[in-house]
């Protein structure tokens, strides 16, 4: 049994004991219905800011831009206009597809060996797949649930929840994007799980996110399709959060509260790990820089002067000692 995500399994395990013996027990539905919500989100938009600035403030000295195609050069060669971009626009272009369609991961290929031996590669589409399910998924639910937050709820959102719950299957209608984010992000679980290579390089810290990823998923689907919850109750607690004036309504299970607090720790957690992908990857010097270093000459701002010692100079201040040593000198 692997160390690794048993230690994230048994902190997610430990952080819903937590709400439910708070909430439950000790009747913190103050503490955890929105003391730890607003430090969470103070923490989350702090955290991420200085991580940007942080990025931001970092010099790049050289143009480093990752290149899968033919830089430009001579007129009569042509030039991959977006894998190898040379202008701004280009840039625009490939770091839009970098974003929105997961360019560089749709291309990603898994190394295996094979009898006699043999080396082959395989299309990674899966991983691809399961990868734009998950982000599209996510973002989705959570615009989604603005519309606890926002009173009139504005048409975009409720024209996202008819198309996000076009599958009718009973009541409440089903929404698919609560059921690919649950699918996709086991997948993304089980492959760490399955593949040799990507368990081994995989550590507690990369377990831990997704284990807080399904909790909120299956606490989220549990709410909305097998127990009941005071709906009316969650949007006055989230109205009075968003308008600075919190009340705690009557009614709310506890349930709600395990699910708004592995959301807390998700927001406190995310600053921190590897989800700042998020904001990084607009920060890369590999994916922002228009590869121009054959048409301009960028200058390195760490060069500055340095005193140097030359070996002319050496040998005049040592010339004694060498010929002592039977050292071969260049100047007699």
């Amino acid at each position: 049994m692997n160390v690794k995500y048993m230690f994230s399994l048994i902190s997610v395990i430990v952080l819903i004991l937590i709400a439910y013996v708070g909430v439950e027990t000790a009747g913190l539905q103050v503490l955890f219905g929105i003391i730890i919500p607003y430090i969470a989100v103070l923490i989350f938009i702090v955290g991420f800011i200085y991580r940007v600035m942080d990025w931001a403030s970092s010099p790049v000295p050289f143009r480093i831009p990752t290149t899968c195609g033919q830089q430009k050069s001579l007129p009569w060669i042509k030039q991959n206009k977006i894998d190898n971009p040379f202008t701004t626009g280009g840039v625009i272009i490939r770091m839009m597809l970098e974003i929105l369609c997961f360019r560089s991961l749709f291309r990603n290929t898994r190394m295996s060996l094979n009898e006699g031996p043999k080396i082959s590669y395989v299309w990674e589409k899966w991983l691809w797949l399961a990868a734009l399910a998950f982000h599209y998924s996510f973002l989705t639910v959570l615009i989604r649930h603005l519309r606890f937050f926002l009173e009139p709820v504005p048409v975009c959102i409720q024209w996202l929840e008819k198309i996000d719950g076009f599958f009718q299957i009973g009541l409440p209608g089903l929404f698919i994007s609560g059921a690919v984010l649950l699918a996709a992000v086991t997948f993304l679980f089980l492959r760490r799980i399955y593949l040799p290579q990507m368990r081994y390089i995989s550590l507690a810290a990369d377990f831990f996110p997704l284990f807080l990823i399904i909790s909120i998923a299956i606490t989220g689907i549990l709410m909305r399709y097998f127990t009941k919850v005071d709906v009316v109750g969650i949007k006055e607690l989230a109205m009075g959060l968003a308008s600075f004036h919190p009340v705690i309504p009557e009614g709310i299970g506890v349930l709600f509260y395990i699910h708004l607090f592995l959301v807390s720790i998700l927001f406190i957690y995310f600053p921190f790990s590897k989800l700042m992908h998020m904001g990084g990857v607009f920060m890369s010097p590999t994916r922002n820089l228009p590869n121009n270093t054959r048409a301009k000459m960028h200058i390195n701002p760490w060069n500055y002067p340095v005193k140097v010692h030359t070996y002319d100079e050496y040998e005049d201040e040592f010339r004694e000692k060498m010929k002592e040593a039977g050292l071969p000198l260049e100047k007699e």
